[in-house]
């Protein structure tokens, strides 16, 4: 099945995309997505860790199942003051 990964900030930067398709077995995990993101962008590997997920444009946990067409967006830490 096809999902949508969606990167913000410094991921869009190190991936040098802002979105891309993402091929995952039925029945994938968010988790399971995020290693087959890092097989095809290991730059990602020390960003994915502390970013949070988001599928379907509500945050998620990394055991959330994936359906077809499903949008996973990982947004970074930001840091401020």
């Amino acid at each position: 099945m096809t999902i949508t990964v969606k990167l913000f900030a410094i991921l869009r930067e190190q991936a040098g995309v802002s979105s891309l398709p993402l091929d995952v077995p039925e029945h994938s995990t968010v988790d399971a997505a995020l290693q087959q993101l890092v097989n095809a962008h290991p730059a990602l590997i020390q960003l994915l860790p502390k970013s949070a997920c988001a599928v379907n444009q509500a945050y998620s946990s990394r055991q959330t199942l994936l359906k077809q067409g499903d949008e996973l967006a990982l947004i970074p830490p930001v840091s401020g003051g």
